[in-house]
């Protein structure tokens, strides 16, 4: 088993986009690790406010088989591949880490760069995983968060709920 994180987003249809991955995550994982949701603005680009959080979760699943099969949930609810890199999203799930990899595997690079620049990430990793080692900079993700200057990009917690359980509060 091969412990990984995924970040998640959208500004489509947020909550139902967001529930129906958890739920697709949830039947091909099992247990989830789950964040709070929180909302942010478009970063990129202008567009409406997404939807982030972070799900931790074990695999059996290779590298390779993980991102295909992430890409199909996407597909599945309505992603649309062939747009500018930053335009709105239906789903986006990108994975973070896959256990220790450090390096680039069919084009996917990991750690996702996005871990040490975005809030919307570094903020819900550090919140269910703070004494996890980012593979490449050996920090914890408490640690990086608290050095990360959080007036850079502002996001707050809402209120979600998912699978009858309160996920989030604002």
């Amino acid at each position: 088993m091969t412990a990984i994180y995924l970040s998640l987003g959208s500004n489509v249809d947020r909550h139902n986009n967001i529930t129906a991955a958890l739920d697709a995550l949830a039947e091909l994982f099992g247990e989830l690790q789950i964040s709070s949701v929180y909302e942010s603005k478009s970063v990129g680009f202008d567009g409406s406010n997404f939807f982030n959080l972070v799900v931790g979760a074990n695999t059996v699943l290779s590298l390779i088989e993980l991102s295909e099969t992430l890409k199909r949930i996407e597909d599945n609810n309505g992603r649309k591949r062939n747009g500018p890199k930053f335009s709105p999203r239906t789903l986006d799930i990108d994975i973070l880490t896959y256990g220790d990899f450090v390096g680039i595997e069919n084009d996917i690079e990991l750690p996702r760069a996005e871990i040490t620049k975005n809030a919307f990430v570094l903020l819900p990793l550090a919140e269910i995983a703070p004494d996890v080692l980012h593979p490449q900079l050996q920090k914890n993700y408490r640690d990086l968060w608290l050095e990360y200057d959080q007036a850079s990009q502002s996001l707050w917690a809402i209120d979600f709920k998912w699978s009858g359980k309160i996920i989030s509060v604002a």
